[in-house]
């Protein structure tokens, strides 16, 4: 890989983290190598930002995360702890050992049939066989990546829903040896030893076994990048891994001054029958908002939900998907899919935006929460131009909301990052017969950049405004869920094409913004939490949370809240 890299390190804290995280990489990995398509602009993306080189003990370079994750006993299913990529080094040590040997083998968790016998294939890697040993693989052409094929089938395979236990079942990338972290003392599975409340993940980070494991593991990534622009923490809030998560920004603002950016994750929507359940989700999902922000440069609550607080919300809706919100593997890759394209402006290879200049774009006046939003796939038909695709929306909010705080229209915006990916650059501006009169003023536009910035000047006036314009797509193939509807297998919108197509790249409209939706949204949790008599709730106190946490709380939330009390209209 090429040098100069502006380096980020990614932190993957909690299980449905590690769902998210799974379609993150799946995305990333399927995007090497296959910006060769002529409608693609190659190198829009550098991959060094998120990616370490490395080599195996058979002398094959490796491209792995620059990722360290933490999960619990009992989460990884048949994904071995130290990874597939080197040899054991015990078994090592046994076959130099000349004596007696006594072997014990304990029995593997079965592999998910989506994953037997799968064969990952980079450009520059080869390929790593069942037996793990890496062989040069043959590229036809010289043209990216071979399709993913089993030994079995000429066609890639789709995990299904039912074959999805854990995010370990449909991870297409190998980690390095120092990816992993496992929290031995609780368990993912059962009734008993679960991390649930988030004084036990504060306690975790307290202990110095964990705490040494991960520092160590920071140093070895830190120290081998050029340029660290940051870490960028994809943490569960809902549970204990909001405290572990609090624990984990606190030490990297220690080390390292603090340049990270959070994204607090939530899964899909609750029922209220689940008592105990609801009232952690609110304990954790505050706390780990209060501590988090006061750590990170920016935090970013992410979920399909309709609220944060104790109240029910359907889910997000979105006209060109159609998923299970109940299915962690379905909320995830949709959240993925976002956070591959609001991620791109510290990702850039050329005029790149360091994750500390967004963060104090976004964040200034203390506004460190920001929400998030997408238009998954941005809606162009054949034939149409850019100009023509936003003229559709017309004054409403382009994309649907990402971040459990109702719907933005009617709302303020401070300050807002966005992002659009995917269309043809032929379709960028109008290509209007000489001597039409352009029915809008973005047809008359000359570049697609200017399109962008006049479409985003006119929906938020006076509003500081960073826009991206990109060729390449977003990558949803295998194992990517069949979520579309009406899209072509370039994500263009088509009548007749069936519920669940198959679709390799579609275009994304994202965006970050500091917006005064999150005055009522940090409101309405704190006035659920004064509601609760925590008399009830012994078991999260006693996890190593005290009532005068609980207050500091509340007065941390209210005063955050009124960092966003510039309006809740679009008038001044």
């Amino acid at each position: 890989m090429a040098g100069g890299a502006r380096e980020v390190l990614t932190l993957q804290l909690g299980h449905f983290a590690g769902f998210v995280g799974a379609h993150w990489w799946n995305q990333q990995d399927a995007a090497l190598g296959r910006a060769t398509d002529a409608k693609e602009s190659p190198g829009e993306l550098c991959p060094d930002v998120l990616y370490r080189t490395g080599r195996t003990l058979h002398g094959q370079d490796t491209c792995t995360p620059r990722l360290i994750l933490m999960n619990l006993k009992g989460s990884l299913s048949s994904l071995k702890e130290e990874g597939g990529l080197y040899r054991d080094k015990q078994l090592d040590a046994a076959i130099a050992w000349q004596g007696k040997l006594t072997t014990h083998k304990e029995e593997l968790c079965p592999k998910n049939p989506y994953l037997q016998d799968f064969e990952f294939f980079h450009p520059s890697q080869g390929v790593l066989s069942s037996d793990g040993v890496w062989r040069v693989k043959s590229i036809p052409n010289g043209k990216g990546s071979p399709p993913l094929t089993t030994a079995t089938t000429p066609k890639p395979l789709i995990p299904t829903e039912a074959s999805i236990r854990v995010w370990s079942d449909f991870l297409r990338v190998h980690l390095h040896p120092r990816s992993i972290c496992m929290i031995q003392k609780y368990n993912h599975d059962g009734e008993a030893g679960r991390l649930e409340a988030f004084g036990q993940g504060e306690s975790v980070l307290k202990e110095p076994k964990y705490q040494e494991e991960l520092e160590d593991r920071l140093h070895f990534y830190v120290e081998q990048c050029d340029y660290l622009q940051g870490f960028q923490i994809l943490c569960d809030l809902h549970d204990g891994f909001s405290g572990v998560g609090a624990k984990a920004a606190e030490l990297l603002q220690d080390e390292y001054s603090g340049r990270g950016i959070t994204w607090g994750l939530l899964p899909g929507p609750y029922h209220r029958g689940e008592a105990q359940r609801n009232i952690y989700r609110l304990l954790n999902t505050a706390f780990g908002l209060v501590h988090l922000t006061a750590h990170s440069s920016l935090v970013c609550p992410l979920s399909l939900g309709g609220s944060l607080g104790l109240r029910p919300e359907p889910p997000v809706n979105f006209p060109y998907l159609h998923y299970d919100a109940t299915l962690p593997f379905h909320c995830s890759a949709i959240l993925a899919t976002a956070l591959d394209t609001v991620t791109v402006p510290y990702r850039l290879c050329s005029s790149p935006v360091s994750m500390v200049h967004l963060a104090d774009m976004l964040s200034f006046c203390g506004k460190k929460v920001v929400t998030a939003g997408a238009t998954i796939p941005f809606p162009l038909a054949p034939g149409q131009s850019l100009p023509d695709s936003l003229m559709q929306f017309g004054g409403a909010t382009p994309w649907t909301p990402l971040s459990a705080c109702g719907e933005p229209s009617g709302t303020r915006c401070f300050a807002q990052s966005v992002v659009l990916r995917g269309i043809d650059r032929a379709c960028h501006t109008s290509q209007l017969t000489p001597g039409t009169p352009p029915p809008s003023c973005l047809h008359a536009c000359a570049t697609g950049e200017e399109v962008l910035a006049q479409y985003l000047q006119q929906q938020q006036p006076r509003v500081m405004s960073s826009s991206h314009l990109l060729l390449t797509p977003c990558r949803v193939a295998p194992p990517y869920p069949h979520l579309f509807s009406s899209c072509s297998p370039q994500g263009m919108v088509l009548d007749g094409f069936p519920k669940g197509a198959a679709v390799e790249s579609i275009p994304v409209f994202g965006a970050l913004c500091s917006s005064s939706s999150l005055h009522q949204t940090l409101e309405a949790l704190a006035r659920d939490l004064t509601k609760l008599d925590l008399r009830r709730w012994a078991s999260f106190m006693d996890a190593g949370v005290e009532h005068d946490d609980v207050a500091e709380l509340l007065q941390e939330l209210q005063s955050l809240a009124q960092c966003y009390h510039g309006g809740d209209s679009l008038v001044d």
